[in-house]
């Protein structure tokens, strides 16, 4: 029997979510008056008098495991480029900044150069300045050229919101230098009748790698005078462009190459992260170009006060009577309500649309018994909601009519949410570099800041909550990804062939994988050869073969019966656990039910309702080794690296009670099955190890299983990686290497790097692990150790002590050297 352990792509990221009820540590009677949000301009309590307010209650203290006092820093001012237009430095003087930092003037120098170049300081830090200088002097220059457009400026985010946001910025910013710069955004919201006059007249567009993949690159010839104007491509919050998403962007940025390069031009790039670990070579990975590094962050910072939270032990027991801590989601609405009351303006971050929506509901209940004007201050804003629903909440959220918002990661990146005095970090996001990432969304206008990091009950949160060092000590992530994966490379291919014919000289472009798969794609019928090169042969869109994000397939509708009316969508490769046949489905804080799936038509038909249940999808997984690229001793053990096809099949879903958890019953389902072709890294032990372990047969299968869980719930410390990436499988003997086996895989078709990763960095990635489980406080395993929240096998078998055991021994053969890690991307 296997046991599995499912990555986002084959499996419900929500799972349950049981919310015990909240009590607050200060009881906030119903004539209790909040405190009034400051004014701009007027003092704010510090974030050390903030923290103190919220552990004031009845056993609150106990729950800040750390506190990390980042002290304020002072700031280095430069003068700008000689080369940076008079009418530009004005402009920037006008918005308020009379000089720049030190290294917005060397960004901008080298910009002025000639250099493509990554700007990698701190959040706040006036990244968009360092670009946006050297951008509109370029376009400035260039609407005075007696003939032709004038020159050109692209601009990529990774979400619309993003985008929307600095055209506002830019608009702002420009408005002194009149109509001689016309920033327009161009994505899917982009009304069809403004569409041609953005190709037409705009100067700066800013799109996102989806329209550029499916919309500008195809319709080239129609972008044509856009394209041979292209001076600077400008790439934000480049470290998102990480595992098979950051593969796909990087072949689509050499087909924006091979393009502008035949309407004769060859743009800059200018990339911009606040969180990038060796950001010239993750940049040059990414564009394919050489890259500087401006990375010396020469701007002031205001205090920033971090607590580490762990919410505490609950009277309730979970599975196998495992004790359960209160929820990271019901703490957390808990923080956002204090806060809310104490006039505190608050993000507060949470993993999965279903927890941003309970966030919001829960705290909008609570404020509603302090003050009834209050839960209108709160909201939830997430992926999935119609474009109109979005802009009316970031203008709220900007105008300060907003106190407290529950959202997801679609507003962790560069959205100026300026005035904003505290986060709440609803469980480790995945890596550090997102985590800076979203605590650096407060105190960006220069105040001092409060961040807050809730634990889940996860091996990791736990882990890192005990352990501040692994958070406050350590670098972010390197960026992981693989442009050279078939998968990922071969689409990229048909579409340049139907953009324009490849030939050879392109071949080169697009990496060394390329010569290989040419003669495949040929035998496929994809592509034809002739004498001017490779051409697409079907009629249909060859940028239709791929989704950039992953997922696959086009998005899954979700449709109110009785209505029509759409309320979002869910990606497809989650709808068989997300929106399958009686799953609760939440939307703005109002519960649906799923009456029928219908995957030919890609709908999901919904009612409204109110279940007191949530629902959890329950799957089987299998997994073949088709290919071992790597193999080293372990003792008498082995790890793996190779390629490995892994089916997976949802065969019913759990009703569980919404306080409790308690499982109310199980309904079948019939859905047809999944493959998936993908990379793994997988370790083995002989008999000899597990006589040493002192784990005999009855207990194997729980130690493999426990020590499969705890491995994935580490993995995101050694690789850009979330847990729901990647997923897992352990076997008491599996059929192709005929001994105890564990896989760990990457959850995306041809991998996405993360395994390798773990491969490379196992022995400390392993012995974390241990360490987790070793360390938990529990008897026999819980969710802070070894249980996990999507489970295909519902946490059956699993031996914690075992699980210790079997790793301490597998660990005594481990070379002292990892084997071969390469250089990160």
């Amino acid at each position: 029997m296997a046991f599995n352990h499912l990555p986002a792509a084959m499996h419900d990221a929500l799972g349950p979510l049981s919310v015990t009820p909240v009590t607050h540590s200060v009881p906030m009677a119903k004539n209790l008056r909040p405190r009034r949000p400051p004014e701009s301009g007027e003092s704010r309590p510090s974030p050390g008098t903030v923290l103190d307010r919220l552990a004031a209650g009845a056993g609150r203290a106990a729950r800040i495991t750390h506190t990390e006092h980042l002290p304020p820093r002072p700031g280095r001012h430069a003068v700008w480029p000689d080369r940076i237009r008079p009418e530009v430095i004005n402009a920037i003087q006008r918005a308020g900044v009379e000089h720049p930092w030190a290294h917005q003037a060397a960004a901008a120098e080298h910009a002025l150069d000639g250099e493509s170049v990554v700007i990698a300081t701190g959040t706040a830090s006036g990244k968009s300045l360092a670009y946006l200088a050297p951008v509109l002097t370029t376009l400035l220059d260039g609407s005075e050229a007696p003939n032709g457009r004038g020159a050109t400026a692209l601009y990529l985010a990774p979400t619309k919101a993003l985008a929307a946001d600095q055209c506002r910025a830019v608009k702002e910013l420009a408005a002194p230098l009149g109509n001689r710069i016309r920033p327009a955004v161009y994505d899917g919201d982009t009304p069809v009748e403004e569409r041609e006059w953005v190709r037409q007249y705009a100067s700066y567009v800013l799109t996102n790698p989806d329209m550029l993949h499916r919309g500008i690159l195809p319709s080239h010839p129609r972008w044509s005078s856009f394209l041979r104007a292209l001076r600077y491509v400008v790439i934000d919050e480049c470290h998102t462009y990480r595992g098979v998403f950051g593969s796909h962007v990087a072949q689509v940025l050499r087909r924006l190459r091979r393009i502008c390069a035949r309407y004769g031009t060859h743009p800059v790039f200018l990339l911009a992260s606040a969180t990038a670990a060796q950001p010239a070579l993750a940049a040059g990975r990414l564009t394919g170009l050489p890259t500087v590094e401006v990375s010396d962050d020469a701007s002031p910072r205001g205090e920033l006060v971090f607590a580490l939270w762990e919410p505490p032990l609950t009277e309730l027991h979970g599975e196998k009577g495992a004790p359960v801590r209160r929820t990271a989601t019901a703490e957390t609405a808990d923080l956002l309500t204090d806060l809310t009351v104490q006039g505190v303006r608050t993000v507060a971050f949470v993993r999965s649309r279903r927890g941003a929506e309970l966030v919001s509901v829960i705290a909008k209940e609570r404020l509603a018994e302090v003050d009834r004007s209050l839960p209108r201050r709160v909201a939830a804003y997430r992926g999935g909601y119609l474009p109109e629903e979005r802009r009316a909440l970031e203008r709220a959220l900007h105008s300060g009519e907003l106190l407290g918002l529950a959202a997801t990661t679609a507003l962790e990146l560069g959205l100026d949410v300026s005035g904003l005095d505290a986060v709440v970090i609803a469980g480790y996001p995945g890596t550090r570099a997102s985590l800076w990432q979203q605590a650096g969304r407060a105190g960006r206008a220069g105040q001092g800041a409060l961040a807050v990091l809730v634990a889940r009950d996860d091996p990791l949160d736990t882990y890192l909550v005990h352990h501040p060092d692994a958070i406050f000590r350590q670098p972010v992530e390197s960026t992981v990804l693989d442009p050279d994966n078939p998968y990922v490379l071969a689409p990229h291919l048909c579409a340049a062939a139907a953009e324009l014919p490849l030939t050879e000289t392109d071949l080169e472009l697009f990496g060394p994988a390329t010569g290989e798969l040419m003669p495949q794609l040929e035998s496929a019928g994809l592509l034809r050869r002739r004498a001017t090169g490779w051409h697409w042969t079907r009629r249909e869109r060859a940028a239709d073969l791929t989704d950039i994000r992953g997922g696959g397939g086009r998005p899954v509708q979700i449709v109110e019966a009785g209505t029509g009316r759409l309320l979002g969508t869910v990606d497809e490769s989650a709808a068989h656990t997300a929106v399958h046949d009686g799953a609760v489905h939440l939307h703005q804080g109002r519960t649906y039910l799923v009456r029928r799936l219908d995957l030919a038509d890609s709908v999901a038909l919904v009612e409204e309702a109110a279940p007191p249940y949530s629902t959890t999808a329950r799957d089987t997984t299998s997994v073949s080794v088709l290919e071992t690229d790597i193999e080293v001793p372990w003792g008498d053990g082995r790890l793996c690296y190779g390629s490995v096809e892994v089916t997976n099949q949802v065969v019913s879903f759990l009703r569980r009670k919404l306080i409790t958890g308690e499982v109310l019953g199980e309904t079948r389902l019939d859905l047809p099955p999944r493959t998936l072709r993908t990379r793994a890294v997988w370790w083995t032990v002989a008999e000899g190890q597990l006589d040493a372990a002192r784990v005999n047969p009855e207990q194997l299968g729980g130690a493999l299983h426990a020590a499969e869980h705890a491995s994935i719930g580490m993995l995101p410390l050694f690789a850009t990686c979330d847990r729901w990436d990647i997923g897992g499988v352990s076997v008491p003997l599996h059929p192709d290497t005929m001994l105890p086996t564990v896989f760990v895989y990457d959850g995306h078709p041809g991998g996405a790097g993360f395994a390798e990763r773990a491969f490379h960095t196992a022995r400390e990635w392993l012995t974390a692990t241990r360490e987790a489980i070793a360390v938990c406080e529990c008897e026999a395993g819980c969710p802070s150790c070894i249980q996990s929240p999507k489970c295909g096998n519902g946490n059956e078998p699993l031996h914690k002590r075992g699980a210790v055991r079997l790793l301490t021994e597998l660990l005594k053969g481990a070379p002292e050297e990892e084997p071969g890690l390469p250089p990160a991307d």
